[in-house]
């Protein structure tokens, strides 16, 4: 089945993919760290229809970022997925004001757009993983600025959890 190899996945995406023993070894962590920052819903790795895990190089970087996060700056999980949970979706991805009001991504403040359930209907039939908000936040040098590009202003009362 050809359109299941490596190789074929590679060319569909256009990127270098490696799997997750590779990953592993390339950014020094462990097979189960990893496997435990996708249960945590930091990360989204490809998957082959054999269920095998394929990492790209932005999915690299921000498992490095997480990394970082945990080792130097001393947050853990649950502040990560906390801090990825404040970025602004609706906001990169233009989302018209009905929709924003109506998608749980803007109301939980506890997880990333990518984990949540009953998503919008812009949201629904796109692949999270490919999706401009996991991508443009895989690298932890530019989450600052595009948090602070897509801030809320101030004097904009933030709506409460539902």
């Amino acid at each position: 089945m050809y359109a299941n190899t490596t190789s074929a996945m590679m060319q569909k995406t256009g990127q270098r993919l490696y799997t997750i023993g590779e990953a592993a070894d390339l950014i020094g962590v462990s097979v189960p760290t990893i496997r435990m920052y996708e249960r945590e819903g930091l990360i989204i790795p490809l998957r082959k229809t054999s269920r095998h895990r394929l990492f790209a190089e932005h999915d690299l970087q921000r498992i490095r970022c997480i990394r970082k996060t945990i080792n130097t700056e001393k947050v853990s999980i649950a502040g990560i997925r906390r801090m990825m949970a404040l970025i602004p979706c609706w906001k990169m991805k233009g989302c018209p004001e009905e929709s924003k009001e109506a998608c749980p991504a803007y109301h939980d403040h506890d997880a990333p757009c990518w984990m949540v359930t009953n998503k919008s209907w812009m949201c629904k039939s796109d692949e999270c993983r490919t999706c401009k908000v996991y991508i443009e936040t895989s690298d932890c040098s530019e989450l600052k600025q595009i948090l602070r590009q897509y801030s809320i202003p101030v004097d904009v009362e933030i709506p409460p959890k539902r």
